[in-house]
């Protein structure tokens, strides 16, 4: 339980930075959509329904002024309504439909007088004229809702709250304002318009909301796909680099390291080759000089002979050691070879000098290829064979040769069993190694109770030619 507890606090909540760039976008945009749709469906249903209030309320006075007007004419001069005029208007006003709809109406005159009223305790009264009742007065027709606080409506014990329409009454002839009509219209149907109205106004501002959301959220989802695509390439593209740089230092680590063995190598090579000259050639050639001196102290024909004898077989001999040591420095004139045609020189020499049996499988090799590769397959063949014939005795020895994925694969093998390899003559397979990494290619060595393999990888690009 414990155990579950730390697991679940120590888990990380997503980050907003960590989101994708559509997460983000759908988050932020929907808050902020959210918030403009709101504002702006509650000032358009605000003002639709101030619109709604404001048609009602002229097709009320329009329709209230065709019947109301000519029966009050008398006020632009009295004060109160005739009996017979107030009648009428009560019979005009006191049908059941028409009740229903508009329960009560009042003619005020200026200064707060009520002039008729459907509640006859208000004709004759005054009351401080409400906001509808001065705008009506100045020739505009006004409405708005009842304020159950004034008077009017406290002495009536009003509860409910209806639309009040203020409707100017204009003189026939000169068509100034002789008195105001307030109109009581029940609020029901208005507020089912309204209603009507308000909710088809938000339905359209959602769905005009929705359709944009929807059409800009497309747009950076698509491009979160292709930024998150480019990203996930970079990242593999930075990763294959790093893989490549670490390759790269440590096969530039690798050939320094080659380098720095052959020159060891070379000044051992040397010093060696130094030695084999002071110690044979030089030494038959300091003879021949010694002899020299001999020969031209000799008394007779005879002697004199004999010295230049052995001045001569000096001689000789030392200049059989001098080609003999450069022959073993010196490679054949491979050049102009194919690298088939070098293998096949490698080891017909090698057959031709021990009297020993190679089995030669050659598979696919490329025409055309670097120097320094052929010069590289020439020693590792002259010194495999070599180890082979020394270590593994007569039993026949196999080299094949191969193009495997771009890559060089030269391989010999003999029948000497476990243990014969060993470092012989020239570089020596140490220096094969050494020589193989430097061209950025491996050195490998495998034995067993059947015999020993040795094996190089040197990679070729395809297609390139001789320097």
């Amino acid at each position: 339980m414990t155990a579950a507890l730390t697991l679940n606090t120590t888990r990380k909540r997503p980050r907003f930075n960590d989101l994708s760039l559509s997460g983000q976008f759908a988050i932020t945009g929907g808050a902020i959509m959210l918030l403009a749709m709101t504002l702006a469906g509650y000032f358009t249903a605000t003002i639709v329904s101030r619109a709604t209030v404001e048609n009602t309320a002229g097709s009320t006075a329009l329709f209230m002024d065709s019947f109301i007007s000519p029966l009050v004419q008398e006020l632009a001069t009295d004060d109160a309504l005739q009996p017979d005029n107030a009648r009428r208007l009560d019979d005009l006003l006191g049908g059941e439909s028409f009740k229903r709809r508009f329960p009560y109406l009042e003619i005020w005159k200026q200064g707060g007088q009520i002039a008729y009223s459907t509640t006859p305790a208000l004709v004759g009264r005054r009351f401080p004229p409400p906001p509808g009742l001065l705008a009506a007065l100045s020739g505009k027709v006004s409405a708005q809702y009842t304020d159950l606080r004034a008077r009017e409506h406290v002495l009536r014990s009003f509860d409910t709250s209806y639309l009040e329409i203020y409707v100017p009454i204009r003189e026939d002839l000169s068509d100034r304002v002789i008195a105001v009509a307030e109109i009581h219209e029940t609020t029901e149907p208005l507020e089912r318009e309204i209603s009507q109205v308000r909710l088809y106004s938000w339905l359209a501002i959602a769905a005009s909301t929705l359709l944009i959301m929807l059409s800009l959220f497309a747009i950076v989802y698509r491009g979160s796909r292709v930024i998150e695509a480019q990203r996930a390439e970079l990242r593999d593209r930075i990763v294959q680099i790093q893989r490549v740089s670490s390759q790269n230092l440590t096969l530039r680590q690798k050939a320094q390291r080659a380098s720095s063995r052959i020159t060891e190598m070379t000044e051992a090579y040397l010093r060696r080759i130094g030695a084999e000259l002071h110690d044979g050639p030089a030494q038959l050639i300091g003879f021949a000089a010694l002899k020299v001196e001999h020969a031209r102290s000799a008394r007779t024909a005879a002697n004199r002979d004999m010295e230049l004898k052995a001045i001569d077989t000096a001689l000789a001999d030392a200049i059989r050691d001098i080609r003999h040591i450069s022959k073993g420095l010196m490679l054949p004139e491979i050049e102009p070879l194919s690298l088939q045609e070098v293998i096949d020189r490698v080891v017909r020499t090698h057959e031709s000098r021990t009297g020993s049996e190679v089995q030669l499988r050659i598979g696919i090799v490329p025409s055309a290829v670097p120097p320094a590769i052929k010069i590289c397959a020439y020693r590792f063949l002259q010194e495999g064979l070599n180890n082979a014939f020394r270590h593994a005795g007569s039993g026949p020895a196999t080299v094949s040769c191969d193009l495997v994925d771009s890559t060089l694969v030269l391989c010999v093998r003999d029948q000497g069993g476990p243990n014969t390899l060993a470092p012989g003559a020239g570089l020596g397979l140490i220096g094969l190694r050494e020589r193989a990494e430097s061209l950025g290619g491996s050195f490998h060595i495998a034995t067993n109770r059947s015999g020993s393999t040795i094996e190089i990888h040197l990679p070729i690009i395809m297609g390139e030619q001789d320097a």
